[in-house]
């Protein structure tokens, strides 16, 4: 039985890398990777989190109702004119309190619109992550098409080498050269199969690196599609980042943030006036009922106050300059990308010219020596620089195609919307808009529980 499985296991492993198999695409992984992020999941529940943030600040609006029920038991040794008598019995009490802040200086509207903004900006460090998401996935699916193609170099070298060695074996066995040659040509066959199998852990190593950003290992890999439009110049490309990517725009969200953390620290300083409302009933049928303004307001607090206020300010101006610094981080990272992409774009074109000028060398010296005036090592050296020059175009052309990705990145634009990939994304705006307005049950609490149910599936 044990066997019969395993056959069938490699009779499918065959049809899903036969040719006529459906090749899986780059969107494919991209897709793949949106839906079975584990990262994604993660850093969207901390944006619900963020969500429910909004919804404690408008709870701190409304009313707190609260009540206190008492219940006990007393015994009591009363002395009178006949003796001491034991009296025992039960009590009970019920207070109901109600509880609303009038004015506060705008401490708790300020708390709404600074939940408001942590949402903003949560929801650009969402994207970011997006970002990151499909880049991996970019990378992993390069990687394996690269690896598979350095597989099969290996292979047509290991394989040319060995007709090398059996030519050399050959001339040897006719006293045309000596064992020296043959021993060359075997050390040669033995560092390209040492090359194969190096390059065959590579593929098993990028197979996991795959798995890792997709969710799945790669089955039949299309070539890669057309990369992605790019802006014309670097300065056009810096451009758009400096107004789309979305680490700057959560920075932007966390100055407003620090900006309103300064008016809370001055609205501190005002009187708070509430409203409460307090009725008590017991068993004896005695009730009672309260309703009252108060006002209060801290005088003096020992300079906490000051300082409060002192370390939001400072907090104001750490944040606008981590903004400026995040802009600055950005517009270099989308430099770097684009000299990367020029130096692969460069190395592309040098590595043309080298597998030419190599293919021409390997040739000519491959003649040469049929007519006996090269060597096989010369034969075996100039096969190298072809192999070496055909490997370096294929690690070249692979950095350009990631690079394009890299740029898109640096600009704010690969995400699943901008690439165009067809298929449903999370909607942030949905759980946001069930918990905006703080629901504890009834007919706002189904809705969000269908939410939920649908972002679990």
């Amino acid at each position: 039985m044990r066997g019969w499985l395993l056959s069938v296991m490699v009779v499918l492993v065959a049809l899903a890398a036969s040719p006529g198999a459906r090749a899986e695409t780059l969107a494919d992984a991209l897709v793949a990777a949106y839906k079975n992020s584990n990262l994604l999941d993660q850093n969207r529940a901390v944006l619900r989190a963020a969500d429910e943030g909004v919804a404690e600040a408008v709870a701190a609006l409304r009313p707190v109702v609260s009540y206190t029920m008492r219940g006990s038991w007393q015994r009591a040794d009363v002395s009178g004119l006949f003796g001491t008598t034991v009296r025992e019995g039960l009590s009970a009490a019920l207070t109901l309190t109600a509880e609303l802040t009038i004015w506060d200086a705008g401490r708790r509207r300020l708390g709404i619109e600074i939940a408001k903004e942590s949402v903003l900006a949560t929801r650009q460090a969402l994207v970011d992550v997006e970002q990151n998401v499909l880049l991996a996935a970019v990378r992993a699916y390069v990687d394996v098409r690269l690896a598979q193609e350095v597989v099969a170099l290996r292979q047509n070298n290991l394989r040319l080498i060995t007709q090398e060695l059996r030519a050399a074996q050959d001339r040897f066995d006719v006293g045309e050269i000596t064992r020296t040659d043959v021993s060359i040509a075997e050390a040669r066959l033995a560092a390209s199969r040492a090359a194969l199998a190096s390059a065959e852990g590579q593929l098993m190593i990028a197979r996991e690196a795959y798995k890792a950003a997709t969710g799945a290992y790669p089955g039949n890999l299309a070539p890669l599609p057309k990369a992605p439009a790019l802006p014309r110049t670097m300065e056009e490309a810096q451009a758009v980042a400096r107004g789309t990517h979305p680490l700057i725009r959560q920075a932007q969200h966390q100055v407003t943030v620090a900006d309103l953390q300064v008016d809370v620290a001055e609205a501190n300083r005002a009187p708070t006036i509430g409203l409460g409302a307090t009725f008590n009933a017991d068993d004896d049928n005695l009730e009672s009922q309260t309703l009252g303004l108060t006002m209060s307001q801290t005088i003096y607090a020992g300079g906490k106050l000051s300082a409060l206020q002192r370390r939001a300010i400072a907090g104001k101006d750490a944040a606008r300059a981590a903004l400026q610094q995040t802009a600055v981080g950005v517009v270099q990272n989308v430099g770097v990308a684009w000299a990367n992409l020029a130096v692969a774009a460069a190395s592309i074109e040098a590595s043309d010219l080298q597998i030419r000028a190599a293919q021409a060398a390997f040739d000519g010296v491959r003649e040469e020596a049929a007519a006996g005036t090269r060597t096989t090592l010369d034969v075996l050296d100039a096969e190298q620089e072809l192999l070496d020059a055909r490997n370096a175009r294929l690690q070249a052309e692979a950095q350009r195609y990631v690079a394009v990705y890299q740029v898109l990145a640096t600009m704010g634009l690969l995400t699943v919307d901008h690439l165009q990939l067809g298929i449903p994304t999370y909607d942030p705006e949905a759980y946001y808009g069930a918990v905006e307005k703080a629901p504890a049950h009834s007919a706002q609490g189904k809705k969000l529980d269908r939410i939920l149910e649908k972002i679990g599936n």
